[in-house]
């Protein structure tokens, strides 16, 4: 008999995405104070004036630093949902197994509690079939132009204050500074997934999905 989700509080039923829209909103507030402090301050060492908070949360200084993180965040989950169907690693909780068929491989079934798409079937639920993909390409794609809108807006403003002329876009694309804050973000998050995939291999937290049992054996892939 299914687990009926209604047993439990609002809060039990949800309190994975809480918690975590909870640190995210705290880390934003702090990202956005002292954010706006840092701008002062290199706004004022160079004869500027201060700007008020209302006004930073439209400057680049703002925008580049926070969709520099947001993009690889969902270009680091759009890979790992699409490289996953493909690839394996012997051993890691994060793989699907070597050989044969698993339950996300199935074929959509219109059951009564299956999604709207998959009832009604046809191009909408092949679009379903892969929209978490690419979802995350899409906002992957807009956190990507954001960035390089805010990271060019800033180095105008750089430049303004040194009594320098503007750049283009495509000058400034042309130049290390966009790519260096790209890369260095997409890099920790490569890692990152490289090391829950291997260190899952070995290491257990019991109670964890992202972890095998703690008694399985280390070459058994999956969960």
């Amino acid at each position: 008999m299914a687990d009926d989700p209604k047993r439990y509080s609002w809060f039990y039923r949800n309190s994975l995405t809480i918690v975590f829209l909870s640190f995210f909103l705290i880390t934003l507030l702090g990202q956005t104070l002292t954010g706006w402090k840092e701008s002062n301050e290199e706004i004022t060492e160079r004869g500027g004036h201060e700007i008020p908070l209302s006004i930073y949360l439209t400057s680049g200084h703002f925008i580049s630093a926070t969709f520099e993180n947001f993009q690889s965040e969902f270009l680091q989950m759009g890979l790992y949902v699409v490289l996953t169907v493909f690839l394996r690693q012997v051993g890691s909780a994060e793989s699907k197994s070597m050989e044969g068929d698993e339950e996300v491989d199935r074929k959509p079934v219109p059951r009564d509690d299956a999604p709207w798409a998959v009832k009604k079937g046809g191009w909408i639920l092949k679009l379903y079939s892969y929209s978490l993909s690419i979802t995350f390409l899409i906002l992957f794609l807009f956190s990507w132009a954001a960035h390089l809108y805010g990271s060019w807006q800033e180095h105008n403003l750089q430049l303004f204050l040194m009594h320098k002329p503007e750049e283009s876009v495509a000058t400034f694309l042309g130049q290390p500074t966009f790519w260096f804050e790209t890369f260095q973000n997409w890099q920790s998050e490569f890692l990152s997934v490289a090391a829950i995939v291997w260190l899952s291999i070995y290491l257990r937290h019991r109670g964890s999905p992202e972890s095998k049992p703690v008694d399985a054996a280390h070459m058994e892939t999956g969960k």
